[in-house]
């Protein structure tokens, strides 16, 4: 059993030639198809998250802004993340101009390659069906499709953590330090994308390389220390930039209360969303909002507001992995299905139980960190299960594995009545008819079990690819249920202002057509008017950036056209804090398409 289940030596497991040709159609296929779904009709989402797409525009047109990543070409305030992904993003609107295609195409690319990526990193333990397997699964994950086809960062951090494995693999196979250390490097440009987010995967490649790197243990011991050192470089050199930059020449860190990217990545984007207070008013959300992860707890990726974005193969996956690990428990140290299992299976894991209890800011497609971890055990342990047969145990844990993904697939799709009603029933009927062949040692139905586990999330992602998302908080799945992000914070678009104040800010030739409070109404207008917009306070209106002092002296300057107020043609000028009384104090108001508008110049 452990024989059949373990993987072969070191020295035979590179495929021979015609294997590799045989699936490299396939693998086209499978590329092609991951294209099509992350780029057909991409451009329906118009801007998507307005936030991200006005600060690839400012990094298109100003480099200090793409640098630093700037929510505005002038150069007040960063977004609240870190910049990697708006380095791409940004590139790609200086290259090709800025437009809905080029704020949303690099992360479809970044999907493909991701795509590409986990089918080599699979291939490379458990050969090319199993990593065409892996390949397929995370493509066809509906949080995947969703975030693949949206400007979020998790796509560029989902691309670089597979990078990661990958180079993780290749370093398990010879006890590479070189590899290792590239692992880190990928894992350190991850943390440049989403913060902490990065980290969770590191357990899962220490892991790994611990338990099974061909080499003595003082030198896998060394070969860590590399590529921890490698992960510092990678991700601090950026940090050190910030600190070491006059704060005078670049914009504020937006997010942080001292405008520190060191403090950001330790509050508000680090243990605050971990524990709430800092990472914002995620905790009492969380349980009553949608939007923000649902309530915390063991089920919380089974839930209604996760469940439908990463949950279709975890059952499965689980099952797959508690069975792996058993079978193989008996191979050698250096056993690399187990050491694959290891990796993915603490990846899985470790983020599983992250999101599953931080009660600090949480949004569902977050998730799609899990995905890659998902869909490499079920590839793996799917072969490796489905190579050993002949073993009435390993059938049985097989057709576990089969019916818990077209089982749980049937009662997520039950969540959604009105949608494919017939799908569901299919599956469920499936799921019998195939794990009963399995147990019962009946060949040729390998194809019918793939097919009965991909299923229902292939078609939940088809739907997610078909659906326009905007806002903050996008879901996946049909359209009328991926709206239904309810409560304070939901998934919200910021307005673009009327035609007749769209009109008046293009005609303005300052630094700044405008400022308004809050970076979501500012990006709306920048967006529509094609001029830079100050979002007041950044994302949440409350940090620190612009100081009254710096905006007086934008006004003196005359590099600030319109303060654009945030309470609508009958009232003041919306928002908190001094800047904007000082706004009312001084100047008139007048009403320009409904909107409250004061002109500073």
């Amino acid at each position: 059993m452990t024989a059949t289940l373990s993987a072969p030596a070191p020295a035979a497991r590179p495929a021979p030639a015609p294997q590799r040709n045989r699936t490299t159609p396939a693998l086209v296929v499978l590329l092609a198809g991951a294209a099509v779904l992350y780029l057909w009709n991409l451009t329906d989402s118009g801007w998507g998250n307005s936030y991200y797409a006005a600060a690839t525009q400012a990094g298109a047109r100003s480099w200090t802004a793409w640098l630093f990543g700037g929510s505005d070409a002038g150069g007040v305030i960063t977004v609240d993340k870190p910049p990697a992904a708006l380095w791409v993003s940004g590139l790609a609107a200086r290259v090709f101009g800025f437009s809905s295609w080029t704020a949303l195409a690099p992360q479809a690319v970044e999907g493909v390659l991701a795509v590409w990526l986990l089918h080599a990193t699979v291939k490379r333990t458990s050969g090319p069906v199993a990593g065409l397997l892996a390949g397929a699964a995370l493509a066809v994950t509906p949080v995947a499709v969703l975030v693949f086809r949206f400007n979020l960062p998790d796509a560029l951090l989902v691309l670089l953590l597979v990078a990661g494995a990958y180079c993780t693999v290749r370093a398990l196979e010879e006890a590479s330090g070189r590899w290792l250390a590239l692992a880190g490097v990928a894992v350190g440009f991850a943390f440049l994308a989403k913060m902490g987010q990065a980290l969770l995967v590191l357990p899962a490649f220490t892991a790994a390389y611990l338990l099974a790197a061909p080499t003595s243990l003082g030198r896998r011991f060394l070969h860590l220390l590399g590529a921890g050192l490698a992960v510092v470089v990678s991700a601090g050199w950026f940090i050190l930039l910030v600190e070491l930059w006059p704060a005078g020449s670049r914009p504020y860190i937006g997010g942080s209360s001292n405008d520190s990217l060191w403090e950001l990545a330790l509050g508000y984007n680090g243990l605050g969303r971990i524990f709430g207070g800092s990472g914002g008013g995620g905790g009492g959300m969380a349980n009553g909002n949608i939007g923000f992860g649902g309530g915390t707890g063991v089920d919380r990726l089974f839930g209604a507001s996760m469940g439908g974005e990463i949950s279709w193969l975890l059952p499965a996956a689980l099952i797959g992995l508690v069975a792996g690990l058993w079978f193989t428990r008996r191979a050698p140290r250096t056993d690399r299905t187990r050491a694959a299992l290891v990796l993915w299976g603490l990846w899985v894991l470790v983020n599983g139980v992250v999101f599953s209890f931080m009660s600090g800011i949480t949004h569902p497609y977050y998730t799609v960190a899990v995905a890659p971890g998902v869909a490499a055990i079920v590839a793996i342990t799917g072969r490796e299960l489905w190579r050993g047969r002949r073993h009435r145990p390993v059938r049985v844990a097989l057709a576990l594995v089969v019916a818990a993904s077209g089982f749980w697939g049937f009662a997520l799709l039950a969540r959604y009545p009105d949608w494919a009603p017939a799908l569901r029933w299919a599956v469920a009927v499936a799921a019998v008819l195939v794990s009963t062949a399995i147990v019962m040692g009946v060949r040729r139905v390998a194809a019918l079990a793939v097919l009965t586990a991909l299923l229902p999330a292939a078609a939940f992602g088809v739907a997610t690819a078909a659906t326009a998302h905007s806002g903050s908080i996008p879901m996946s799945g049909p359209a009328r249920y991926a709206e239904q992000v309810g409560g304070p914070g939901g998934d919200r678009t910021a307005g673009e202002g009327s035609d007749e104040l769209i009109e008046l800010l293009r005609s303005t030739t300052g630094t700044w057509a405008a400022a308004t409070v809050g970076a979501q109404g500012a990006a709306g207008l920048a967006l529509a008017s094609g001029k830079a917009v100050i979002g007041i306070g950044g994302w949440s209106g409350g940090d620190p950036a612009p100081t009254l002092e710096e905006f007086r002296r934008y006004v003196a300057e005359g590099r600030i056209g319109y303060f654009v107020a945030t309470g609508g043609a009958g009232g003041g000028p919306g928002g908190n804090g001094d800047i904007p009384e000082w706004v009312a104090d001084n100047f008139e108001a007048t009403s320009v398409g409904g909107s409250t508008v004061y002109a500073l110049s």
